[in-house]
């Protein structure tokens, strides 16, 4: 069974992955992916680099992540530019991961996608678990981990799906405002029930 994994901003999702790790299930990670794409000698790097010039290479190689990140700030078309060079590429890398591990005769594959409602990759999986939050205990964890003010951690919140939608289009959901062992049980009652363990 193909799993999509999915939250939204400090919902506890990258805690649910690491819980699934010791299930000892293999994990396609989209974060990880996206920077494997960029990595220098790729054609998806030797793309962007033409997009938008050579100066957003750094003499190591890789890729100036702050001066495109400036660039694509300011301007949405430089941003839809860029999003059209990677994401392709971020989605063929995952499928190529996800076949992989099947090839190798693995029963079932989590991939952990965290825009993939945004991205409306639905299709890419057999069933959807989402990782749920309060606002509140959102907002705060999001404003102690990243260091943010309530407007800024408020800001990053609302650019993302609400999470209530994001319930709606899941299979099951975990409910991650308590304690660990809590979330721990959830994960572990789902993946009975879905006959993974």
């Amino acid at each position: 069974m193909i799993i999509g994994l999915t939250g939204s901003i400090a919902s506890g999702k990258s805690t649910v992955a690491k819980m699934l790790e010791g299930y000892d299930l293999p994990i396609v990670d989209a974060d990880l992916v996206a920077r494997q794409v960029v990595e220098p000698g790729t054609e998806t790097l030797a793309k962007i680099a033409e997009a938008f010039g050579e100066g957003v290479i750094k003499k190591d190689g890789t890729m100036d992540r702050e001066k495109v990140g400036s660039i694509i700030f300011h301007e949405p078309a430089k941003r839809k530019m860029l999003n059209d060079i990677i994401h392709p590429a971020i989605r063929v890398e995952m499928i190529r991961q996800k076949e992989e591990y099947l090839k190798q005769g693995a029963p079932h594959v989590i991939m952990d996608i965290p825009l993939l409602f945004e991205s409306k990759l639905q299709h890419f999986v057999e069933k959807i678990l989402v990782v749920s939050v309060k606002e509140k205990v959102q907002l705060e964890r999001l404003m102690k981990r990243n260091l943010l003010s309530e407007e800024e951690a408020k800001a990053r919140i609302a650019s993302q799906l609400p999470i209530s939608v994001k319930e709606k289009g899941a299979d099951a959901v975990i409910y991650n405002n308590g304690d660990i062992e809590t979330t721990a049980q959830q994960l572990e009652a789902i993946l009975k029930n879905w006959a993974i363990i």
